[in-house]
């Protein structure tokens, strides 16, 4: 089982590595779907962003409630509904990157059994804190490679 400082530290460097991959992009490159039926990268940040937050919550409500009920959230209809183009992709990558460095100093903090706690979830039942931690931390190295296939199509390769 990691530490809390070895699962602060990886969730952290998610934000430094989305920043890194539309790094030079313009609005137009960001608001284009090169790839059919999939979103555009700016899509692909708004939901990161909100999504960022969501999970942040959630584990906060696991460190400090017993047991808390956990809403579950549908990423199309999030899209569908906020004004994904209309969004500013240095203010999403700015959240990303705050949500992620005061959560950080939180989870750092926490003793090793914390970890243990739960949380109910809405659809999947009860979720550790762990496994919310690592689900934040797995959900933006999970969209990069589709960030990076709309780069090649854009490409043109």
């Amino acid at each position: 089982m990691p530490s809390p400082s070895e699962l602060a530290d990886k969730y952290l460097g998610g934000a430094a590595a989305l920043r890194d991959a539309v790094a030079g992009m313009t609005r137009d490159q960001l608001t284009a779907r090169p790839v059919p039926g999939r979103w555009s990268t700016l899509e692909v940040v708004a939901h990161l962003a909100d999504f960022d937050a969501i999970l942040a919550e959630r584990i906060k409500r696991i460190i400090a409630l017993d047991h808390p009920k956990l809403l579950a959230a549908d990423e199309n209809l999030f899209a569908r509904e906020l004004h994904y183009h209309d969004r500013d992709v240095e203010e999403e990558l700015r959240l990303i990157e705050l949500t992620r460095a005061q959560l950080a100093r939180v989870i750092r903090r926490l003793a090793p059994g914390q970890l243990a706690r739960t949380g109910e979830h809405s659809l999947k039942g009860p979720v550790t804190l762990e496994q919310v931690i690592v689900t934040a931390t797995n959900h933006i190295p999970h969209h990069l490679p589709f960030i990076a296939d709309k780069r090649k199509a854009l490409a043109g390769g």
